[in-house]
């Protein structure tokens, strides 16, 4: 019997992978929620396989890897992950990775890839065991996941127009009430030193607003990186160009999860075309109650943030429930 480890945050990742495992693999599964939890795991000698992701708090993914490393522990180490860049996989495969699978996958690509491993021989002469217990997931869970994968598809976009490593946060997912979102836009509204990007997305009943916000001083450097020049006026189309290609990533991997289709509306440059006052005005009964995302992006080797927010309406949370329902169960 095979010790198996199933290492991510997630317990909706989690959940997915143990209903992915070849019913015949005999293998005794043991769950860790971060890089810590894991490596103890291992110190234990209960993975002999490890399926891996590589964004999680405390420890990440590549920390484990390195860890892995710098102690001699033997194990077979695939990586499952929403961070798909290219950068991400080269880095994972250097640390000592035999594989990577991209979120989501399919159970007949983890199939393939064991069978490639010779981690599956002998298997089909032996009882299959019964299934290790799942974990519990809650909405908040598989939305989060959810969004986590998106994140990872709009990053490794992001990374190829500019060329840079893109660092992923764990998304925050939370339900804000009106006075707490408009406290927070007001907030934004108050630091001069932003500029926010806007736009509306529709479709499927589900409605909101992504809101891609910038600090004005990073700015020149993101339009540098872009190969633009530094006018004011070539500044702007930067960061409305680097808005669409983001958040319309992001929204088109949650779409194809949601099996929904969104129609994007035009970016806005709050403060010039519509302020967040308005936007608050205009929006102060559909955001009664907002299912809100925030995603704090970070460039490696560049002294770059900029947050996304995508603030889903009361009247989408029924619809986003049912879509994530057959996750949960």
């Amino acid at each position: 019997m095979i010790p198996l480890l199933v290492c991510d945050d997630s317990s909706m990742a989690r959940k997915q992978v143990l209903r992915t495992l070849p019913s015949e693999w005999r293998v005794s599964v043991t769950q860790a929620c971060n890089g810590q939890e894991g490596l103890e795991a291992l110190r234990q000698g209960l993975g002999q396989v490890v399926l891996l992701d590589l964004t999680m708090p405390v420890m990440d993914g590549y920390q484990l890897l390195s860890a892995v490393q710098a102690e001699g522990i033997e194990a077979q180490i695939i990586v499952i992950s929403g961070d798909v860049q290219e950068e991400a996989i080269r880095r994972a495969r250097e640390l000592g990775a035999r594989a990577f699978l991209k979120k989501p996958f399919d159970p007949d690509q983890l199939r393939a890839l064991l069978g490639e491993l010779r981690l599956l021989d002998g298997t089909a002469q032996v009882p299959a065991l019964a299934p290790s217990p799942a974990p519990q997931v809650t909405f908040r869970d598989a939305f989060r996941e959810t969004v986590n994968v998106s994140m990872g598809y709009a990053a490794a976009l992001i990374a190829k127009v500019l060329e840079v490593f893109v660092h992923l946060p764990i998304p925050h997912v939370n339900v804000l009430e009106a006075g707490e979102l408009q406290m927070l836009l007001a907030d934004a509204n108050r630091a001069q030193q932003l500029t926010a990007i806007c736009q509306s997305y529709i479709g499927s009943g589900i409605a909101g607003e992504a809101l891609l916000m910038f600090y004005d001083s990073e700015v020149a450097d993101i339009a540098k990186l872009m190969e633009h020049g530094t006018a004011e006026y070539q500044e702007m189309e930067v960061l409305i160009d680097l808005s669409s290609v983001l958040i319309g990533a992001c929204l088109s991997s949650i779409a194809d999860q949601l099996d929904v289709f969104f129609s994007v509306g035009h970016p806005q440059v709050l403060g010039e075309q519509t302020s967040i006052d308005e936007l608050i005005r205009l929006n102060q009964q559909r955001w009664a109650k907002t299912q809100a995302v925030e995603i704090s992006y970070s460039l490696e080797e560049q002294n770059i943030h900029f947050d996304l927010l995508l603030l889903f309406t009361e009247g989408s949370m029924e619809l986003l429930e049912q879509k994530l329902s057959y996750l949960m169960s």
